[in-house]
């Protein structure tokens, strides 16, 4: 069953694990709403670059010599039509100051880790378009952020369970991230961009690394970010899944994953226990997927 709360008599007996329905930060920044059309334009670009590149390297052949269904590309080309139309929505909202697409790198090597990394993309959608929604005023963006939002969250559906055959969602509720979060993911895709495109009022977190990756619960990982080695502070791993929240204190770099994490959680490093915000948070945030099957409830 999905984690949603800690019992008292858990936290009375665990004080360095504490867990509460909360965001992935307390919102300590504005934005106005063409930073946030062009923070969603920028991940756009991304994602329509990433499906275009790969489809033009990939035939339906070679999908299904990597073990994917042989429809997979089919529909995989669908969906690399959407993230291209979402350009063109975004980018006609925004005119002529609209951002334009940059370079990118993604580490896929053949249509299975493609198909991976697809779903990885898609469910950073989801919680990149969740993050940015607050802070939407003129409703008729809202209605546009969300109309996109259902669809990423249709596509995340489908990659992960009918061409991976892994579960189609983590939990009832999808995770929201911050703006800075979700950047720092994006910007590790990201080689150069043209000196024109408007400066994003982002900022990207230091990468954080877990050993091992992809943690059950249970397991004690071993983080690493740039300058972690050198500082003698408390820090505490943060991890999310849906609304709520975990904090373990990381003794010598270490913390073990809780209990009840499922499908995909989060995680950051903060030097706040609670009311993370991006002024205490220290690096990540690093994904993390616990697949339990298509066919398997959680």
């Amino acid at each position: 069953m999905k984690f949603t709360a800690v019992s008292a008599a858990f936290l009375a007996l665990t004080a360095s694990v504490q867990a509460a329905p909360a965001r992935l930060t307390v919102r300590d920044t504005t934005y106005s709403d063409t930073d946030i059309l062009q923070y969603a334009l920028t991940l756009e670009h991304l994602e329509n670059a990433f499906y275009s590149g790969a489809l033009a390297k990939y035939n339906e052949a070679a999908f299904t010599k990597a073990g994917l269904p042989s429809w997979a590309r089919g529909r995989f080309a669908q969906v690399g039509e959407h993230e291209k139309q979402h350009v063109t929505l975004l980018s006609g909202a925004l005119g002529s100051s609209a951002t334009a697409a940059c370079n990118y790198s993604f580490p896929y090597t053949d249509p299975a880790s493609f198909a991976a990394l697809s779903s990885i993309l898609e469910g950073v959608g989801v919680s990149a378009y969740l993050g940015a929604a607050g802070y939407i005023t003129d409703k008729s963006y809202l209605e546009v952020a969300a109309t996109i939002l259902t669809t990423e969250a249709r596509h995340q559906a489908w990659v992960t369970s009918a061409a991976l055959h892994e579960q189609p969602w983590s939990g009832p509720e999808d995770t929201p991230l911050s703006l800075n979060a979700i950047y720092t993911l994006a910007a590790g895709f990201i080689t150069s961009c043209p000196s024109t495109n408007p400066t994003l009022p982002l900022t990207p977190f230091p990468t954080l690394t877990g050993s091992p990756s992809n943690a059950k619960p249970g397991t004690t990982v071993s983080y690493s970010w740039k300058g972690s080695s050198n500082s003698s502070a408390t820090y505490y791993a943060i991890y999310y899944s849906g609304l709520t929240s975990q904090a373990v204190q990381l003794s010598g770099g270490k913390a073990k994953v809780p209990a009840g994490l499922m499908g995909t959680y989060y995680t950051v490093i903060s030097t706040a226990s609670s009311n993370v915000t991006d002024s205490n948070t220290v690096a990540g945030p690093l994904i993390s997927v616990v697949n339990f099957g298509s066919s398997v409830t959680n």
